[in-house]
């Protein structure tokens, strides 16, 4: 569904280059700990800077130099790392093994179908994203028509307080989703459970606008959010409405109450028109 993720916070122009910040340095090395660990910190460093050298790796994880390459070299006989002259970067064993990670049983799969039919219909960029450790982490997007929100096709972690993350964060008991959580967070999660859809009106990226709506598992909890992507501000209202109904067929799905039943087409096509 769509294109899958890569990480390019370096490539990201204007107004973007802000999300650079939200990247997190991996807690310092301690010392005393297992290879695995050692294994995680190195690549958790490489998933967030894309590529990097030896002593750029040593320096960021934490790690002594001798162990770090003495990991890579591991790594590399795994696939699990690539290296080209000097420069490493994460390698397509760990692409494959991402892939294959359901955060939620038959969640990607549910989603196929309604969102390209979502796409089709509105013309909208959509994606498919779970909340995890603080993060809004996107599983799937399917590009729209807007070539402008293009660059963020290749961010697959953003903070909480995106609206996808909102969404699904407003239908949890905990009293706030992160430690930044504003005291007018309850507030808003109410407001948030009560509409169901989170809105985000360029508080993130600048210009960018998104609704987001649950989508809920056998047991009624939000797995996942739908998330719907506009650069036309006057979009957002209608894109949510329409929004709203896919995901009911994606949680359907999820629910097993219709069993490979997909929205019908006509629910989306009769949508009121948006404006371009």
């Amino acid at each position: 569904m769509g294109q899958e993720f890569g990480h390019g916070f370096e490539q990201l122009p204007g107004p973007y280059e802000t999300l650079r910040a939200e990247t997190r340095a991996p807690a310092p090395w301690q010392g005393g700990r297992g290879v695995l660990e050692g294994a995680f910190q190195v690549m958790t460093v490489l998933d967030q800077a894309g590529q990097a050298g030896l002593t750029g790796l040593a320096a960021r994880s934490g790690l002594p130099k001798s162990t770090v390459y003495r990991l890579l070299g591991q790594l590399t006989e795994l696939g699990a790392v690539e290296r080209q002259a000097d420069v490493y970067r994460l390698g397509p064993r760990m692409f494959r093994l991402g892939q294959g990670w359901q955060p939620y049983p038959g969640l990607r799969t549910a989603a196929r179908e309604p969102v390209r039919r979502l796409v089709a219909a509105t013309g909208a960029t959509v994606g498919v994203s779970v909340l995890r450790e603080g993060r809004t982490l996107v599983l799937d997007w399917a590009a729209g028509q807007d070539t402008a929100l293009t660059p963020l096709l290749d961010v697959a972690s953003w903070p909480w307080f995106t609206a996808a993350g909102k969404v699904q964060a407003a239908g949890r008991p905990d009293p706030a989703p992160a430690p930044d959580a504003p005291a007018s967070w309850p507030r808003e999660a109410a407001a948030i459970r009560e509409r169901g859809v989170a809105f985000d009106r360029g508080e993130v990226v600048e210009g960018v606008c998104c609704a987001a709506v649950p989508l809920r598992g056998a047991g009624g909890a939000a797995v996942g959010a739908l998330c719907v992507l506009t650069t036309v501000s006057e979009r957002l209202e209608p894109l949510a409405d329409i929004a709203q109904r896919a995901g009911e067929a994606i949680t359907a799905r999820l629910r097993q109450r219709r069993p490979g039943a997909a929205p019908s087409g006509s629910v989306l096509r009769r949508s009121p028109a948006l404006p371009r």
